[in-house]
Parts: structure tokens; sequence; C-alpha cells
């Protein structure tokens, strides 16, 4: 019996992003030698279950995001240390700093996923960057071993720290609900995009390419977090091929979405293998992606890419692309690379 602890999540039941789902499906597909215990945000999860999956789920009176995570990172790690486990597995860097005093008074191997290079996202201010920067050195420092989530984070850590790391994905086969094949289906034929509403998914250059198209296109997000967002909601919202829908977090309604489009819109440029295009991919549908090294590993460089409006205008006006080899490749990928059993078993070899 090895037991795990999971630090660097809001909780379970998983309702929050990549990382939530990844331990819902960790836990979901454990082995029966595998027993993990789970740090939860109280703060975030009224419920406060004891346990779910089998996994124990343990309280920290602290917010899992923004500022706060750093703190909540490092007394979920000191906390789970009276647990004595075999293994922490951290998910984020945020609380790296406190493992170079772990080494010091435990023997538990430590194993962290490093997300998609987080410093470099737009999003964060220079001092943020730099202290996530710094996070990142001494996770990749301190852990017994790193694992990146794509191959092109992986040449980046090999590069940058010389060190060597397990590139492990996100399955996305939890998408495939079977209850929601006799919920109602869309009639006319769109486009889908689900993602954060932020500059680094390239939204503005979607939006643009629909504008300008009689395609229809369904972008779900959520509008109203930011700036960027509010402005693009208010400029295209008007046009009446676009219809700009705020988060769904019910697989059922997000199942009908993606099972119904006849193409999905991936305009992701940064964070390293993006769970919400490997989901897509299990629904045999052609896939348009933003240019970048990250998609074209995901993808295997089987997808249609593009840079900017123009080139995503041309192919969706391509009749010549051969959209069902596509979407079949698509499929074949993700039963092969991104299944959470595939998932499971790559991360129970490492404990």
């Amino acid at each position: 019996m090895k037991k795990i602890s999971v630090i660097g999540i809001v909780g379970l039941p998983a309702a929050y992003g990549g990382f939530e789902t990844l331990v819902e499906n960790l836990t979901k597909n454990a082995s029966s030698d595998i027993h993990y215990e789970v740090f939860c945000s109280s703060r975030q999860h009224s419920s406060k279950l004891k346990k779910y999956n089998g996994a124990v789920l343990r309280y920290v009176p602290l917010k899992a995001n923004g500022i706060q995570s750093i703190f909540y990172d490092i007394f979920s790690v000191f906390r789970s240390l009276t647990s004595k486990p075999d293994v922490i597995l951290v998910l984020g860097v945020s609380g790296a700093v406190v493992l170079p005093i772990v080494k010091l008074f435990s023997r538990a191997k430590i194993i962290t996923n490093i997300d998609g290079l987080e410093w470099k996202r737009d999003k964060w201010r220079k001092l943020a960057r730099c202290f996530l920067k710094f996070s990142e050195f001494l996770a990749v420092k301190y852990s017994d071993v790193v694992i990146t989530d794509n191959q092109a984070i992986s040449d980046y850590v090999l590069e940058e720290y010389g060190n060597t790391s397990s590139v492990i994905a996100y399955g996305g086969d939890h998408s495939l609900i079977t209850s929601a094949v006799n919920l109602p289906k869309y009639s006319a034929p769109f486009y889908l995009t689900i993602c954060r509403i932020e500059p680094e998914n390239n939204i503005h250059i979607i939006l643009e390419a629909f504008s300008q198209t009689n395609h229809n296109l369904k972008l779900i997000g959520n509008w109203h977090s930011s700036i960027y967002g509010k402005e693009l909601f208010e400029k295209y919202s008007r046009f009446s091929n676009i219809e700009l829908i705020h988060p769904i977090y019910e697989l059922e309604k997000l199942y009908v979405l993606r099972e119904t489009c006849c193409g999905y819109i991936h305009g992701h440029s940064a964070g390293g293998t993006n769970p919400s295009l490997v989901e897509a991919m299990h629904f045999s549908k052609p896939v348009y992606a933003y240019d970048c090294i990250f998609n074209r590993f995901t993808t295997e460089n089987g997808a249609f890419y593009f840079c900017n409006s123009q080139q995503l205008i041309r192919l969706l006006n391509d009749d010549s692309l051969n959209t069902c080899k596509n979407a079949q490749l698509m499929k074949q990928i993700a039963m092969s690379r991104y299944t959470w059993k595939t998932i499971t078993s790559q991360y129970e070899e490492l404990y």
C-alpha cells in the first residue's frame, strides 16, 4: 500500500479546472494498492466531504487560488507530513518555496507537475512572474520527479535546468457522457470554442474571423471576469452568427455541444497541453488550432492551424480540406494518448 498526499487543487469533487479533473480521475481509476489523501480548500468547498472516490479529504481554511495559493500549498505540504506519506504529489509551483525544508524532514518522494510555464502568462505582472519563475526553479531542483504535460515543456526543462522530466498529459474521455445521448441537439451547424477569456487564448482572433464569415460560432467562457472579456462581449455579441455563452460546467450540456458542433476552434497559445483541446479531440470533430508548439505536440501536427484571423477564415471557407480524415485522426490520437486509464497508469508508475 502506498500513501499519496495530493497538494495544489481546490478540492474534490472536481469543479474548477484541469488539476481538479486530473485528481478526480486519478482517484477514480486508482489501483487497489494506492491510497490518496487530497487537500482541499474549506473556503471553496462548503460540502466538506470526508471521502471521495476512496480518497481521504483534508481541509485547509484558505483559498487555493490567487495570492493565498502560496500559503495554502505550504500549509497543505506541512500538514501532509503528519500523515507520513510515501509520495507528495504537488500540482503547480506556488508552494515550491517550502520544498527545500521538506527534504530535510521527510523521506517522502516529491513529485511535482510544474503545469504550463505559469510565469510566462500575460496575466501576471513582473513581480508575480519573478516569483513564479523562482518557484519553478525550486520545484525542478528539489523534486524527485518532475512531470510536464507537453513535450515542448519537457524540452524547456531540459534546456533551462538540465533536468529530465516525465511527460504525462491529461485524459479527455470523461467528457463522453453516455447519459447525455437523449438530450436535445442543436439543429443549425456551428463551430465551438470553450476556454477562459484571456488574451493568450486568442479570443479576439477567433471572433474577428467569424465576424467576417457566415459560419456560426458558439464561444463559451467567463466574459465578465476581465476588461478584455467585457470589451469583446460588447463588440461581438451583436453579430447574429456569434453566440457568446457564459460558463457551462455540466458535462451533459458540454457533451451535447461537442457532439453536435461541426468543428472545434482552439486558440490557446500557452499552458502546455490544454485539457479543453484533449477533451474535444475525443468527439471525432475537425480541430482548428492556433499554431504554436504546444498545440502541434498535442495534435501530433495533425490539426488545421492558424496564426491570425485571415488564416482561420481561409481554413473555414476551404471546401477542399479533408475534415472527415482530420476528425478521425484527432479521435485516434485521443484514444491512444489521452484516456484516464492511460494517464493514471503513467502516474502510478512514478509512485
